[in-house]
């Protein structure tokens, strides 16, 4: 992307888009008709499996206010106390302090190009996948990479920090 065509995007995508572009990936954002609020949106819209939608959930750490970023896949949900293990006591983040702290609205919060960078964990489980999507810092704004690429591009380890599926 060029200077002129990230003009014609909202901020934050502009903002994802640059720091993709730095980091060399090969993909940029995707503006899509419809918002992708939730993952099950976002699947829908884009013809892929649920799980192949990289949700970034935002906490609150406790200790110290600081924001942050669970990058989990679209089909699990997190579990807090394998996540508090990691970063210590964490609590739900509102909308103003996901927007003050990533730059990002809810529905939007992209994996990179964060106001103030997080502390990030990657879900495992996203590597079931070779493809997978993430949000590009706006509601209708997403990106798709590798698995593997989320960890080059956030620096953040990858482990278990999800609720275990339910078996049918």
């Amino acid at each position: 992307m060029c200077g002129s065509e990230l003009k014609n995007l909202p901020e934050g995508v502009q903002r994802v888009a640059m720091a993709l572009q730095a980091a060399g990936h090969p993909h940029a954002p995707r503006m899509l008709d419809d918002a992708c609020r939730t993952a099950q949106q976002a699947a829908d819209v884009l013809g892929i499996l649920v799980g192949q939608v990289a949700k970034s959930i935002i906490f609150r750490r406790k200790s110290d206010d600081a924001a942050v970023l669970v990058i989990t896949s679209g089909d699990r949900r997190v579990d807090e106390k394998k996540v508090e293990a990691q970063v210590g006591k964490i609590g739900r983040a509102d909308a103003e302090f996901v927007k003050t702290r990533t730059g990002f609205s809810i529905g939007g919060v992209s994996p990179v190009a964060h106001a103030t960078p997080p502390v990030t964990l990657i879900d495992r489980d996203l590597l079931r996948f070779d493809v997978v999507w993430a949000a590009a810092g706006h509601p209708h704004g997403v990106f798709p990479l590798h698995p593997g690429d989320l960890q080059r591009l956030t620096g953040a380890p990858v482990m278990d920090v999800v609720q275990e599926p339910v078996r049918s």
